[in-house]
């Protein structure tokens, strides 16, 4: 499975143009802060439209402004997280990496939660609520509620900024067991060149809107 990407969109004066492949497996979106690294994943789980171009994920067309398809972010089945967690405050650990399971079709479902309860060593956190874990807890719950709502791909817009170094320590273990586990293309975006080394099995490097260079 991959996904291809080859999309254009205005800002005011600026533009972001960009136009990549990637496959399963973690591929870093490297650059300076302002390049549109975020814009980009926001396009990609339809969060902001293109001017124009295309979005597809193994053959299936999120986005092409050529045929007038624009999914809804709902129906794109991207996984997105954040630099911080966005749980669910009133709801237990346990609720929160099932939400997103639950509102998938069963036929659609590959992640078991088990698997990824073990995958990411949060057994002993089902019952607690989000306010009553650590920084790098709330991720990683973070990220199993992502993977189980069995997504095609998975966006991580620089998921350790918000953590200090104990927290990133902590997490990148992980961070490289799920890139292993999940073959599914993950899309993940930092300025932290230490991630890029550690984690990528492919870097794509923005400069001012537009990809300088892919390795």
């Amino acid at each position: 499975m991959s996904f291809d990407v080859d999309i254009e969109a205005r800002r005011g004066d600026f533009t972001i143009t960009a136009a990549f492949q990637v496959a399963p497996g973690l591929t870093a979106l490297f650059g300076p802060s302002g390049a549109g690294k975020t814009s980009i994943l926001n396009m990609i789980a339809g969060v902001v439209t293109p001017s124009q171009g295309r979005i597809a994920v193994d053959g299936h067309v999120l986005f092409d402004s050529a045929a007038k398809v624009d999914l809804k972010p709902n129906h794109r089945r991207v996984g997105y997280i954040f630099q911080d967690a966005r749980l669910f405050p009133h709801m237990s650990v346990e609720a929160n990496l099932l939400y997103g399971h639950k509102l998938t079709d069963g036929a659609a479902r590959y992640a078991a939660p088990d698997h990824v309860i073990e995958l990411l060593g949060i057994a002993e956190l089902l019952d607690r609520r989000p306010a009553s874990l650590s920084g790098g807890e709330q991720q990683r719950v973070a990220i199993g509620r992502a993977i189980l709502s069995s997504p095609r791909l998975l966006l991580m817009d620089e998921p350790l900024a918000s953590l200090d170094d104990a927290r990133k320590q902590e997490i990148l273990p992980y961070i490289e067991r799920l890139r292993d586990d999940v073959k599914i293309p993950i899309l993940y975006v930092t300025h932290a060149r230490a991630e890029v080394d550690r984690l990528a099995g492919a870097v794509i490097t923005l400069e001012k809107g537009r990809v300088a260079s892919v390795k």
